[in-house]
């Protein structure tokens, strides 16, 4: 079964949820249903790195209650030359944005340079942003590096591929609505390699392709379990 971090069940659901969701007519789902339960065998599993196995601290505010409705994609903006310093620049990034008011690192997701991905915020909680758009509704992911000096990486796009299709599952919301922060904003975010990839649609065929194959699920990764992962990543092993 897939639960949150916090073991609620609310964030992560289970298999049987999956297909319950997987229902939604958004979604277009035809082979998924016409397949059922083998399909439901072989959907592949990602690990999603607990915030208490990356260093993160507790949240030091209220959170405003959202609905997701669309899946926005950011990057961090900063040049990361080796990803065993990415849990760190993560936990960088959360202490900044609780000093500037915010309860908590402003993303739902994030993910590093070698597609390891990471529990921010809760994504009930609406997101925060410096820009000039209401991050209300929005599923917020976060890739580490800036996409307008370096290029993404392909196992990075993976991961992003794969958090996306979730969140469609997730939260019944269709393929079409992945768009890049620069579409909401006066920004470069997510950068111009990143934003090349959502523009042309690369990224939706993906997207798309994965939910007719049976989805993702993502699985938390906490605890012991979990800081080991995170410790490999900062001995520069994952």
């Amino acid at each position: 079964m897939c639960v949150d971090c916090n073991g609620s069940g609310s964030e992560l659901r289970s298999r049987r949820d999956f297909v319950r969701a997987a229902g939604v007519a958004s979604l277009s789902l035809p082979l998924l249903l016409h397949r059922g339960s083998s399909v439901l065998a072989a959907t592949p599993e990602r690990d999603i790195i607990c915030k208490d196995a990356w260093g993160a601290r507790p949240p030091n505010g209220s959170f405003r209650r959202h609905t997701i409705q669309r899946l926005t994609v950011h990057h961090s903006g900063l040049r990361l030359r080796r990803n065993r310093h990415a849990p760190g620049r993560f936990r960088d990034w959360q202490r900044y944005h609780q000093s500037q008011g915010w309860p908590d690192i402003a993303y739902h997701v994030l993910i590093d340079r070698h597609g390891n991905i990471y529990k921010g915020r809760p994504s009930w909680a609406e997101g925060d942003t410096f820009t000039d758009y209401d991050p209300r509704g929005h599923f917020l992911v976060m890739c580490e590096g800036n996409f307008s000096e370096q290029r993404v990486p392909d196992v990075q796009i993976r991961a992003l591929r794969d958090v996306l299709v979730w969140a469609c599952v997730r939260f019944g919301v269709p393929s079409r609505t992945i768009r890049a922060h620069r579409e909401y904003a006066a920004t470069a975010c997510p950068g111009s390699d990143l934003y090349r990839v959502i523009a042309s649609e690369r990224l939706g065929r993906m997207v798309r392709r994965r939910l007719q194959n049976g989805g993702v699920e993502l699985e938390r990764l906490g605890g012991k379990a979990g800081k080991r992962r995170v410790a490999a990543i900062e001995r520069g092993e994952d």
